[in-house]
C-alpha cells in the first residue's frame, strides 16, 4: 500500500505550490482517498470529539438511571453486563477504524515531509546559485574599483 501511495503522488521539480495538473499534493491526496479511508476519517473525527463524549456520557447515565430506578422493565440490571458488552463491541470496532485513520494520517504526514524536504533541497540549490552569482558580482565590482584606483594613481605617479 505504501509504495502505491507514493507512486500516485510523485511530485514534479517544483514540489511546492501547484503541479502541472493544477493541484497541490494535499488536493491529490484528498482525491485519492478510498471510501474506507473516508469512513475511517469520519469515525475518528466523530469519536474524537467532545460531542461524542458528551452524548455517550448522557446515554450511559440514562441507561444506568433507567435500569436502577426504572418503574418498568429493567433490561440490564446492575452490574450492567449488557452495557459492558455494548462498550466492548464499540471498542472492538472503533480501535481498528481509528488506527486505519491514524495510519493514513501518518502516511500523509510522511508524504508532506518528503515534499517539504524536496522543496528545501531545491531552495538550497537556488540559494547556493544566487550566492555564487553575488560573489562573482562582488569580485567583479572589487576588480573595477581596483582598476579605477590604479588609473587614478597612475597620473599622480607620472607627475612625480
Amino acid at each position: 500500500m505504501h509504495r502505491n501511495f507514493i507512486d500516485k503522488f510523485q511530485m514534479d521539480k517544483q514540489n511546492s505550490v501547484k503541479t502541472v495538473s493544477g493541484k497541490n499534493w494535499h488536493e491529490k491526496h484528498s482525491e485519492a482517498r478510498t471510501f474506507g479511508s473516508r469512513i475511517a476519517d469520519s469515525v475518528a473525527n466523530g469519536m474524537g470529539s467532545w460531542s461524542f463524549i458528551i452524548i455517550q456520557t448522557v446515554l450511559v447515565i440514562l441507561w444506568m438511571g433507567l435500569n436502577l430506578i426504572g418503574w418498568m422493565y429493567h433490561w440490564d440490571i446492575y452490574p450492567f453486563i449488557l452495557l459492558n458488552l455494548v462498550f466492548s463491541t464499540q471498542a472492538a470496532y472503533a480501535a481498528p477504524i481509528i488506527m486505519m485513520s491514524q495510519n493514513r494520517q501518518s502516511e500523509r504526514d510522511r508524504m508532506h515531509a518528503q515534499v517539504d524536504y524536496k522543496t528545501n533541497v531545491a531552495a538550497k540549490k537556488e540559494i547556493e546559485e544566487l550566492t555564487k552569482i553575488l560573489n562573482k558580482l562582488e569580485v567583479d565590482k572589487l576588480d573595477k574599483i581596483i582598476k579605477i584606483l590604479e588609473e587614478m594613481n597612475a597620473p599622480v605617479n607620472d607627475e612625480q
